[in-house]
């Protein structure tokens, strides 16, 4: 066979990658897209989701309906001395979760007792130390000499604050627990069982609820402050006007229409869980999962945990002592301490 009859046999192209002949101006920049997302596959995901409400709202219903999966066990029912819990207990349950071979470990941090005592004083304390727990702990991790190559991350990244549906206004427990917890985690606030309302009632109890949360300087997420460009803000500002959301949680199905659907079977007929028109949990679900859960893990570990760190590098010696124990030059760790100063500054 003639030289000019061999077949040819180009170089084999890698899966993803483009064909650019001998277009000599393409450098190939835009490939590290497709390194992000291979490294991103390989590691997989990581999402902290704490809910708190008085018990009977839906809590584990909801989680259980957002991800499709029981990422969250009801609760079994105590003998009757022991139905309500004495002090606030906390409780993580992880899974891990793939769809489409993105897998995920997601933990569900629940927190049975709160608001069912008679007096509930300070009943947000033990939730305030869990959650600055999970920053002191995750602090501890980057100070070490040798520390991991990624570190665990169990901080808190998001709080749903489950409302009442009363149809009139926040309770004071609302109000107290969301303007403290506000400054050290993302709360979501969420009307539970919004079926229970009237669509004219639950549009005068959100607006109500809004009105109270800016009387109260109670800034929710999407904070307006980290809003990054005006595409942001304009997204946001629609997400804005919807806070508090109205929902609805099922795990069963039924027929509807012949599709099978989430909902809840009443007399008067079936509550589509997924169905805008009839509740709001389609605008969670793609609030915490599909548009803004990069985002809220972002201001977790850039704003909420940095003032956490800040506030731990002005304590007394705190900064120096961390400078002797690394054997770092003092002025370094004062540049990185007068940078964290300038951040909490600028919030």
């Amino acid at each position: 066979m003639s030289e000019s009859a061999k077949p040819h046999h180009p170089h084999p192209q890698g899966k993803g990658e483009k064909n650019h002949g001998s277009d000599f101006s393409y450098v190939g920049i835009d490939a590290i897209l497709e390194q992000m997302r291979r490294k991103a596959m390989k590691q997989g995901f990581e999402l902290n989701i704490m809910v708190v409400g008085q018990s009977g709202l839906g809590k584990s219903t909801l989680m259980n309906t957002l991800f499709k999966s029981k990422v969250s066990r009801k609760s079994v029912q105590p003998d009757p001395e022991e139905r309500i819990p004495k002090t606030i207990e906390i409780k993580s349950i992880s899974h891990d979760i793939e769809e489409k071979g993105v897998r995920m470990k997601l933990t569900v941090i629940d927190t049975p007792g709160f608001g069912d005592q008679i007096n509930n004083e300070n009943c947000w304390q033990p939730i305030m130390k869990f959650i600055n727990d999970q920053y002191e702990a995750y602090l501890q991790e980057e100070i070490n000499i040798n520390r991991k190559k990624r570190i665990p991350d169990s901080r808190v990244h998001c709080c749903i604050y489950f409302i009442p549906p009363t149809g009139h206004c926040l309770r004071p427990l609302d109000v107290e627990f969301m303007r403290r917890l506000s400054k050290v985690v993302n709360i979501v606030p969420v009307i539970a069982k919004a079926d229970t309302l009237t669509l004219e009632e639950r549009d005068f109890f959100k607006q109500t609820i809004r009105e109270e949360l800016r009387a109260n300087g109670i800034d929710v997420y999407p904070q307006k402050e980290f809003d990054e460009d005006a595409e942001d803000r304009m997204i946001n500002d629609k997400i804005r006007e919807m806070i508090p959301f109205a929902v609805v949680g099922s795990d069963q199905e039924y027929q509807v229409n012949g599709k099978r659907i989430l909902g809840r079977k009443t007399k008067w007929g079936t509550i589509e869980v997924e169905n805008i028109a009839h509740c709001e949990f389609a605008y969670l679900r793609d609030l915490l999962i599909r548009t803004h859960m990069q985002n809220i893990k972002d201001i977790t570990g850039s704003i909420h945990y940095e003032m956490y760190r800040v506030r731990r590098l002005n304590e007394s010696n705190y900064g120096c002592s961390l400078g002797l124990m690394f054997e770092i030059p003092i002025g370094t760790v004062l540049e990185s301490h007068t940078q964290a100063s300038k951040a909490q500054e600028a919030l």
